[in-house]
């Protein structure tokens, strides 16, 4: 019975350990100083199109500063999904990416007017970014849909393992993308070697007639 009982347990430690291996939360814990024009600091995550992001940010109290929060992506127009000025305390955002590039989330701590500068100020942010099923409430709809413990695990599990199928399919797409880039670029290598190789044919015979005709002419051959 104990055996059997085993057998029957190991699928499950399997699927924790596969949504424990395939976590995708980023947390970091940072300062960010004040000043009258500050740069930006941003923090990157890789996210597919149509993943669900999540960002909770938890700022620390910081008199005389204000921090604006402003979320891009980092494709060449820079898409710009929200910007928020002044935020305090905690707080959570909801984005969905909308193509293969990395999510930055970039903040902002402005000096506000008639403070002095001469003191270094700062602030703390913890920052959390969930991403894909990670950023889904398993909690709430274990709760609306009255799931168990279990069903609520394998709904988790379907998320990552969805989440892992887009991620296969997509490299699946790039690696054919790569493959006809290699074949296109050598196809123009092979087209420009035989092109190469016909102008130093005719170079060469174009010199041979050309030396022939200027020797002729010196009367140096007949």
């Amino acid at each position: 019975m104990a055996a059997h009982a085993s057998f029957r347990a190991l699928p499950l430690l399997l699927a924790a350990l596969l949504v424990c291996l395939s976590q995708s939360v980023f947390a970091i814990k940072f300062s960010i100083p004040a000043s009258r024009y500050p740069p930006a600091k941003c923090i990157w995550n890789a996210a597919h199109p149509g993943a669900l992001v999540i960002i909770t940010a938890n700022v620390g109290p910081g008199e005389g500063q204000r921090l604006d929060i402003e979320v891009v992506d980092s494709s060449e127009h820079k898409n710009v999904y929200l910007n928020k000025k002044d935020i305090n305390g905690e707080k959570r955002f909801a984005i969905t990416a909308h193509a293969e590039e990395d999510i930055g989330v970039c903040f902002r701590n402005y000096l506000e007017a008639g403070v002095s500068d001469g003191k270094a100020r700062s602030r703390v942010i913890d920052l959390d970014v969930d991403i894909g099923a990670d950023a889904v409430d398993y909690n709430a709809i274990a709760n609306q849909e009255s799931l168990s413990g279990l069903e609520t695990e394998m709904r988790k599990l379907e998320g990552v393992v969805k989440e892992i199928v887009d991620e296969m399919e997509y490299l699946k797409t790039r690696e054919e993308r790569f493959q006809a880039t290699n074949i296109s670029t050598q196809s123009r290598v092979q087209n420009f070697a035989w092109f190469m190789i016909a102008s130093l044919i005719t170079l060469g015979v174009w010199q041979i007639f050309h030396l022939r005709s200027f020797f002729k002419r010196k009367y140096l051959i007949d």
